[in-house]
């Protein structure tokens, strides 16, 4: 039996569990999650919205590319959606923890729907400039420095614990789907009707996500046993001491600190390595942009292949399945960086793609089970500093180093300091392994 919280009021009602013979077997098993009606509803809404975020990105490119002629200030763009992140994303996490999530996430969503709008009347009135670009982006990226701890530490109010990986999973198939098709859908759209459409399309598709957040029934959101510590009265914090506080329970807790650790690291050197695809494509395998199409497809593939795969086991985090997943990685990408095999390349990346899922999919159930919740969002919001705050510095020292050394020599070097991160992580496991076993003993 779960425990819920009713409405606003703070009161609390238990809501029975579906038995174990009523879940889904066989391949629906990979859907469990979506037995949450609150669940439900937020996913379906990101199926679209997520098809049309897609579309933008290569549609931003485009303009950009249109505009300047220029690969730096297409880097620059880039950076500039992730900056906020990087200097945000903790304040963020605070927020998250302070207000309802859903009503953050109302107000994310509806910001990000108006700057693709505003980007729209640009593009269609022939007034777009390079600075509005700069500009919008800009301010997606602070939008995003809210909306991602806040949708991150979401999904367990929605599921509970028991469903948090298949969750956790789902949301990543969703995001690898969107990868592979919203980009083709865009690339047809553009060839037929020129780039400004994207953006009209990308506003329409927030209103079905916009409407099932909406929707979302806050009494029967999952809350879980609270710390015996926490008074209900207490004085209330300032933001920096919410942010210290968040910030002392990553470094003192075993568990979250070797996961965001080598999360960091990983994210920094490893999972940056998109930038120099296009360098594989044309100067290693010479393949040209349509062998480049069909190496982005089969890392995408691999990704799908991955969450479902994730989705369908339901694993319980596990320190072990997290470092064993991330080794892995690193391996299968050290191995592509020397590969001059077409074919070869083709299966090694999309295992990468399939490693790289299961090691941040892993990470992430791992931290959301451990944290408790008053302070999940401020514990996710640390897991998004290092994992998409890490982009723009990673992309600087990718590029930098295949412009000195070529992109295999880059990418191998980057996949070896990786493993390191994870090696050391393995090394340093066991308390990691042991406070993991009893927090989850807390919420059985």
């Amino acid at each position: 039996m779960q425990i819920v919280p009713h409405s606003q009021t703070g009161t609390i009602e238990a809501a029975p569990t579906i038995p174990q013979e009523q879940q889904a077997k066989g391949l629906l098993r990979a859907f469990l999650a979506l037995r949450h009606r609150n669940f439900r509803l937020f996913w379906f809404g990101q199926l679209i919205s997520l098809i049309g975020t897609w579309m933008q990105t290569i549609g931003q490119a485009w303009l950009v590319l249109e505009l300047t002629h220029s690969a730096w200030l297409l880097g620059v763009v880039g950076a500039l959606q992730f900056l906020p992140v990087m200097l945000l994303a903790l304040f963020g996490g605070v927020l998250a923890d302070r207000l309802p999530k859903r009503t953050v996430l109302l107000f994310t969503q509806t910001s990000a729907m108006l700057q693709a709008f505003v980007l729209w009347i640009l593009v269609a009135t022939g007034q777009l400039h390079l600075w509005h670009i700069l500009v919008l982006a800009s301010l997606l990226g602070l939008t995003n420095s809210v909306d991602m701890p806040a949708r991150q530490a979401f999904v367990v109010e929605m599921v509970g614990r028991e469903d948090l990986p298949n969750a956790i999973a789902l949301n990543s198939s969703l995001f690898n789907m969107a990868r592979i098709v919203g980009p083709g859908i865009g690339g047809l759209i553009i060839a037929w009707l020129g780039v400004g459409p994207l953006f009209l399309l990308n506003a329409i598709s927030f209103i079905p996500v916009i409407i099932g957040i909406a929707l979302i029934d806050m009494k029967h959101l999952h809350a879980l046993v609270k710390p015996s510590g926490l008074v209900k009265d207490a004085p209330r914090k300032s933001t920096i001491q919410s942010l210290r506080e968040g910030l002392v329970y990553v470094a003192r807790m075993p568990a979250v600190l070797l996961v965001i650790a080598v999360v960091g690291i990983v994210s920094l050197f490893g999972i940056n390595f998109n930038v120099v695809l296009p360098l594989f494509a044309t100067d290693v395998l010479h393949v040209g942009p349509e062998g480049f199409g069909f190496i982005s497809s089969a890392f995408g593939l691999g990704s799908l292949i991955s969450a479902l795969w994730l989705a369908w086991s339901n694993h319980k985090p596990s320190i072990h399945y997290l470092l064993i997943s991330g080794f892995a990685f690193c391996i299968l990408e050290g191995i592509f960086a020397i590969s001059h095999l077409y074919a070869l390349s083709l299966i090694l990346i999309a295992a990468v793609g399939f490693a790289q899922i299961a090691f941040a999919a892993t990470a992430n159930t791992t931290l959301q089970t451990v944290a408790p919740d008053h302070l999940r969002g401020r514990v996710m919001s640390v897991y998004m500093l290092v994992f998409a705050g890490s982009i723009p510095f990673g992309n600087l020292f990718t590029g930098g180093m295949a412009h000195l050394f070529g992109a295999p020599i880059a990418l191998f070097v980057e996949a070896s300091l990786s493993i390191i991160a994870v090696l050391i992580g393995w090394a340093l496991r066991k308390p990691a392994e042991k406070s993991l076993a009893e927090s989850s003993k807390i919420y059985e």
